[in-house]
C-alpha cells in the first residue's frame, strides 16, 4: 500500500505538469483532486499532519504570487495551478483528518 501512495503521487505531479504543458482534457482538473485525496489519504500519517497542511498553505500562497508575475510564463502559471489543483484534494482530505483528531479528544 506504502508504494501505491508513492506511485499516485508521482502520476499525479507527472499529470499536472502535462496539463501545464498544454494537455486540454477537460476531465483532468477533477482527476487530479480526486487523485491528491487518495494521495492524502495514503500517505499522510498523523504525524505527517501539521507539517503537510502547514507546507500545503505555502505552496498555495506561493503559488497566487507566480500567478501575478507574467514574466514566469502562462506554461509555468498553468503547471502550478494544476499541482494546485492535486495538492488541495490532499490537503482537504488531512485537514477533515485532523478535524476528526482534534474533536474526539
Amino acid at each position: 500500500m506504502d508504494n501505491l501512495g508513492k506511485v499516485l503521487f508521482i502520476i499525479g505531479i507527472l499529470a499536472a505538469a502535462a496539463a501545464g504543458l498544454g494537455l486540454d482534457w477537460h476531465w483532468l482538473p477533477w482527476t487530479l483532486v480526486i487523485l491528491g485525496a487518495i494521495v492524502g489519504i495514503l500517505n499522510i500519517t498523523s504525524g505527517e499532519t501539521r507539517t503537510f497542511l502547514l507546507a500545503g498553505i505555502a505552496l498555495m500562497l506561493s503559488a497566487t504570487a507566480f500567478r501575478s508575475i507574467p514574466a514566469i510564463g502562462e506554461v509555468v502559471t498553468q503547471i502550478v495551478s494544476n499541482i494546485l489543483l492535486f495538492v488541495s484534494g490532499a490537503i482537504f482530505v488531512v485537514a477533515l483528518k485532523a478535524l476528526f483528531e482534534t474533536g474526539k479528544d
